[in-house]
């Protein structure tokens, strides 16, 4: 018996069903639904703040109580003290997105699942969105919008973007002009990766610019001096036991090999939550982060903002879908990546990949 599309995929969220796909505007509770099922396609986008807000531009506000607010109380005594919040405010700007696709009417009268593939299709959809999504929210740059072919006759500065061989660049320090220079740059994608980084600045951008870095390029292995170091730069009041390092599969794996490297070359054992828990704090994998760098951070402290104008889009009708014979389907969507206290945030850069023997 031949498995179905669906048995094939059952572990894709349940999303929009081809009944909800719609001609216009979701109201609230629906674009407010589609977007959950986006952030839950991956252990981070679980993780964060995710803001819903009706203007597409706009503030969240902030609120904080200060340290050492206690004071001596006197009897029938007012000195006229009064502790106060501290009110601040972040300001969002949400880009326009889509993801657009198609089906032929062939392939929907063809597959084993018929009519049932369309919802199919758009459950995948859905999961790519909120997979691609926590892509641009973690290495979104805005600089890439600038990317041209390398020129050896030009400078470039830290931050720039490039194109070279087919691949896209980001400068981490100044370039004067002449031949291309591996060590001046970090590969950030391929060269048409470029109309996808360019929608926002991601956290990593973020970090690197107003969080605590650490550059770790001067070791040759990891070690576990790298996590102390790292936490010693980031205030002791955000170290509440809510941080988490934020790092790719590989980055992980490379940790627990250098451990279980050491145990067999030293002798002895490594506690087991040194494993889970570098310096005592939990390690969340991130299939999007890349392996050369490492994030410290609450992750409620890490913001999508998304507005409630969302738009499915499903069309049968006109002259392309009927000479085609297709349909045609697109989502429309707006947000915006912030991070509510960069103080409280850190990042190891540098990070070497384990040498293999």
């Amino acid at each position: 018996m031949p498995r179905t599309n669906e048995t094939i995929l059952k572990d894709a969220p349940a999303a929009i069903t081809t009944g909800e796909i719609t001609h216009g505007l979701l109201n609230a509770y629906q674009a407010e639904t589609f977007l959950k099922q986006t952030f839950e396609a991956t252990p981070l986008m679980g993780e964060i703040r995710h803001v819903l807000r009706r203007e597409k531009t706009g503030e969240i506000d902030k609120i904080g109580i200060g340290r050492r607010i206690l004071r001596a109380k006197v009897e029938n005594t007012d000195d006229g003290y009064r502790a106060k919040p501290n009110y601040g405010v972040i300001n969002y700007a949400t880009k326009a997105v889509r993801v657009p696709w198609e089906i032929t009417e062939e392939t929907l009268r063809e597959n084993i699942e018929g009519q049932g593939f369309e919802a199919t299709v758009t459950n995948l959809m859905t999961k790519q969105i909120g997979v691609d999504e926590e892509d641009l929210l973690i290495n979104g740059d805005e600089a890439a919008a600038n990317a041209t072919d390398f020129d050896a006759s030009e400078n470039y500065t830290a931050g720039n973007c490039t194109i070279y061989n087919g691949k896209l660049y980001r400068f981490v320090a100044n370039h004067s002009a002449g031949a291309w220079n591996a060590a001046h740059v970090e590969d950030i994608g391929v060269a048409d990766d470029k109309d996808f980084v360019k929608l926002d600045d991601g956290f990593l951008k973020q970090i690197k610019k107003n969080g605590h870095k650490m550059d770790a390029s001067s070791y040759t292995a990891m070690n576990l001096d790298l996590y102390y170091k790292m936490l010693s730069l980031v205030p002791n009041k955000y170290n509440n036991g809510s941080l988490r390092w934020i790092m790719s599969p590989t980055r992980k794996q490379q940790w627990d090999l250098f451990l279980y490297q050491a145990i067999i070359s030293q002798g002895g054992s490594v506690p087991e939550f040194i494993f889970k828990a570098p310096a005592s704090i939990p390690a969340l994998e991130c299939p999007n982060m890349p392996n050369d760098s490492i994030i410290l951070a609450d992750p409620k402290n890490l913001i999508e903002v998304n507005s409630y104008s969302v738009q499915i889009r499903k069309t049968t009708e006109g002259k392309e879908a009927i000479m085609q014979d297709k349909r045609f389907y697109v989502v429309h969507f707006d947000v915006d990546s912030l991070i509510e206290e960069p103080d409280a945030t850190g990042i190891i850069i540098g990070l070497p990949e384990y040498s293999f023997s």
